[in-house]
């Protein structure tokens, strides 16, 4: 029994595990050394940590043109604009959202303030529109920049996810390109809506498990070391490796701690990449209460992995070790942390004195949290019973085909106007469109994530399964209500990642042979020159770009897109 084993490093009656042989195949030729329990359990990261840097940087930064670059046009507010900018501009004068109709007052929102608060931090440095119609710097700056900048942090936030969970800078940089030049997260970051600010925030929740993942198991290893370099150790006075190699290991029985480490492995301290994570998805239900499923899901992908690492850790009662040394901090990080963050995203409404119902029951403190309470359960009635019809309204199925994108925004220049050189007419639109190589692989993707986890119980693959149903799935509950493609933005990473998995897969372990990593490496590569010129075919349609009436109803390639 060795520490590579899924069993203790250690026995109950103290003796000393003997070194193994040496592994020999059949023919009797040396065999590799099996993984120590650190590379099972926390393999390194790959190359150089500068290196990983700068290349997923440098994504980023394709990313962050890609969406500052004229990020003011078409000028004025344009689709759900109308309503969270005037809300943003309410926090940013009073500390809560105004009733634009009557530029006073309180006004019914349903959404919570967190992403709105991010859009008065930039309309507060670059310019608003005032309740009397007046622009005040650049006001579309103002409420778009926010979300430009969030829409990039994505990106770079996922390409370094996707490294440590792949050990690959190569796939870090290729999931995060995937992202940078999928149009409907592109659409998202250009526009003052709050879907964009969701997504990042799942993403860098994501960023935190994966770390809390690794850290945890680094800890655990290396509490595990001393009692696995103390019962190896030879007895004092045995040199030679003789009978003393087999002899019990000091005279003392093992203790009280001895068993209970045996039983649950080690207890691993405060992990604050946990509890950072549980920020992340506060400040993500903050913006959206549908944050709240990736709580539920992410809180179960963490538990199954501390259950995981003590089994191979080697302890012999994981599932209870994990419920006895890990759910205390494991509650606090996806419980605690979640809500106290998430009610802190509503301090401007508590301690100001015109928000909608703030002073309904009274003004004392408990006054107020019952108003909060009777604001939230007449949201929660309100996305109950969403259900008017629109025209473009889709199901949630259709999402992962695309079957409806959402069109914010649509014009049709004459000739010589805005630009317009066709004597037919032209058009100019923003249309929440994702990349059709993206979305379909994803989505097909998905079923290969399924069969993988199905057979080799892979934990990425888990991770891909578990984040996009928890994007997705609970929608499904609701078939009567009204519901748009741009909902399913939070999917997006997971679809992401599941096809980045496969490429992992088509280009092989670094030890396959020069042939399957060039075959791996070309049907990747010419998937990513599709990916750059799809989102270069439908990047006019995207930014709202003047062309020809002919070459925009050549990109509406299905009727449900027009």
């Amino acid at each position: 029994m060795t520490a590579t084993t899924a069993h203790l490093p250690w026995s109950a009656s103290g003796r000393a595990d003997r070194p193994p042989a040496e592994a020999r195949d059949a023919d009797g030729a040396p065999q590799p050394p099996a993984p120590s329990l650190r590379e099972r359990l926390c393999p390194p990261m790959p190359g150089s940590p500068l290196a990983g840097w700068l290349a997923t940087l440098s994504v980023a930064l394709l990313a962050g043109v890609l969406r500052f670059w004229h990020v003011t046009q078409p000028r004025g507010r344009y689709f759900d604009e109308v309503y969270y900018t005037k809300d943003a501009l309410g926090l940013l004068k009073a500390g809560y959202e105004i009733d634009s109709s009557t530029c006073s007052g309180p006004a019914y929102v349903v959404h919570p303030p967190f992403g709105k608060w991010l859009m008065a931090a930039s309309e507060g440095l670059f310019g608003y529109t005032n309740c009397a119609g007046v622009p005040h710097g650049d006001p579309e700056l103002g409420w778009r920049f926010s979300s430009a900048l969030f829409g990039t942090l994505a990106v770079l936030v996922l390409a370094r996810a996707a490294r440590r969970m792949f050990r690959s800078t190569v796939l870090g940089c290729f999931a995060g390109l995937l992202l940078a030049m999928d149009g409907l997260e592109f659409v998202q970051s250009r526009i003052g809506i709050l879907d964009i600010f969701l997504m990042t925030g799942v993403v860098v929740a994501l960023a935190g498990l994966l770390l809390d993942r690794d850290s945890g198991r680094a800890r655990l290893v290396d509490r595990l070391a001393p009692a696995l370099t103390r019962r190896t150790a030879p007895p004092p006075g045995d040199v030679g490796g003789g009978a003393g190699a087999d002899a019990v290991v000091g005279v003392a029985a093992p203790g009280r701690q001895d068993r209970l480490r045996e039983l649950y492995g080690p207890r691993l301290g405060l992990r604050p990449w946990r509890l950072a994570c549980g920020v992340a998805l506060g400040l993500s239900m903050g913006v959206k209460w549908s944050a709240v499923y990736s709580i539920i899901g992410f809180s179960a992908l963490a538990i199954a992995w501390d259950i995981g690492a003590r089994r191979t850790g080697g302890a012999r009662r994981p599932v209870l070790g994990a419920l006895r040394r890990d759910l205390p901090l494991w509650f606090a990080g996806f419980v605690v942390v979640p809500i106290v963050v998430f009610l802190a995203t509503w301090t401007g409404w508590f301690v100001t004195d015109g928000g909608y119902d703030r002073h309904f029951y009274g003004n004392s403190f408990v006054d107020a949290w019952h108003g909060w309470w009777k604001y939230q359960m007449a949201v929660l009635k309100f996305h109950e019973g969403l259900d008017q019809g629109h025209a473009f309204a889709s199901h949630p199925m259709s999402w992962l085909v695309m079957g409806r994108p959402v069109a914010y925004y649509y014009s049709s220049p004459a000739y010589g106007t805005q630009g317009c050189h066709d004597p037919a007419g032209c058009s100019r639109e923003v249309l929440a469109l994702g990349n059709p190589a993206v979305w379909w692989v994803g989505t097909a993707s998905l079923i290969a994530m399924l069969v993988w986890w199905v057979t080799r119980r892979d934990w990425r693959a888990a991770l891909v399964l578990v984040g996009f149903g928890s994007a997705f799935l609970p929608w499904l509950l609701f078939p009567n209500r009204t519901m748009f493609f741009f909902y399913a933005l939070p999917c997006l990473p997971f679809l992401i990642l599941g096809i980045t998995s496969l490429a992992g897969l088509a280009l092989g372990p670094r030890d396959a042979s020069d042939a399957r990593r060039l075959t791996g490496a070309l049907s990747v590569g010419i998937y990513t020159i599709i990916v750059v010129l799809l989102f270069a075919y439908f990047y006019p349609i995207l930014a709202a770009q003047v062309i020809p009436y002919s070459s925009w109803r050549a990109r509406m390639w299905f009727p449900g897109w027009i």
